[in-house]
């Protein structure tokens, strides 16, 4: 028998520490933030004009603060569809998110993202599954942090 046919069913606890590299750079754009704007409604002409967000300072479009999301659940793929995590995405509810922004995202960045497994705690037959996405430019400089939790049903639930 091998080692992950002994594991029992549901998510791996032992992937807490794990970290999961950048798969890609996700070189963010005017029209990704435009639609990311329209999306949530955002409404602020710094989004979708140069012209507004140079006013401010910006070196191009702004993008809204939750357009760290759109990175964050890419790269967290890296883990969740991993069969190792042992997570079925059909039982996935997101239950939290929260950002910690260090400086705005803005058309131009050439991110990268990378992904820890920070804590797998099970309460009542849910996983609550904790991951923190490191957001860095080029420079490896930190642009965001976006903390998630994802709240996996059992199989009887």
């Amino acid at each position: 028998m091998t080692e992950s046919s002994t594991r029992p069913a549901g998510v791996d606890t032992t992937l807490v520490g794990r970290s999961y590299a950048p798969r890609e750079i996700y070189e963010v754009s005017r029209v990704k933030i435009a639609e990311m704007a329209e999306a949530t409604g955002a409404t602020h002409p710094a989004h979708t004009d140069p012209d507004a967000a140079w006013a401010l300072g910006h070196a191009d479009v702004v993008a809204p603060p939750t357009f760290a999301v759109v990175l964050a659940q890419r790269a967290e793929q890296a883990y969740v569809a991993s069969p190792e995590s042992g997570i079925d995405f059909s039982r996935v509810v997101h239950a939290e998110e929260r950002f910690v922004h260090h400086r705005p995202i803005v058309a131009g960045d050439r991110l990268r993202t990378t992904v820890h497994v920070d804590k797998i705690v099970e309460r009542g037959g849910i996983t609550l599954v904790t991951t923190r996405a490191e957001i860095a430019d080029d420079a490896d400089t930190p642009v965001s942090t976006v903390t998630s939790v994802l709240a996996v049903r059992g199989a009887d639930k």
